[in-house]
């Protein structure tokens, strides 16, 4: 379980495979200046709830991850997470498309 951190007062854990994929999105929307909502499901431990997060380049965000080694990236994961921050209900995690749905040979 990896932690994204925001603006140092709110922390968020994610599996690693996630946060990476996350990485890339916020990390390419921030680069270009794009602000923009981020928003996923609380656990169960603190309510079930859901947060909502303004990223923008001002607030300083971090990525702290569990293991060592960098996952795996997959393009139309990423692709399909961008194309949801460029919306005006912004970012959510939505389950990683499979090999056989982008027309990938396993």
């Amino acid at each position: 379980m990896g932690t994204l951190t925001y603006d140092s007062t709110l922390s968020a854990d994610f599996d690693d495979r996630t946060l990476a994929h996350l990485q890339m999105v916020v990390g390419a929307k921030l680069r270009r200046n794009e602000a923009f909502y981020f928003s996923w499901k609380d656990d169960a431990s603190i309510g079930n709830g859901r947060s909502v997060v303004w990223m923008h380049p001002t607030i300083p965000i971090s990525f702290k991850f569990f293991g060592s080694r960098p996952p795996s990236l997959n393009r139309a994961w990423i692709d399909e997470l961008m194309l949801l921050a460029n919306t005006p209900g912004g970012l959510h995690i939505v389950p990683e498309p499979t090999a056989e749905a982008n027309g990938e040979d396993s």
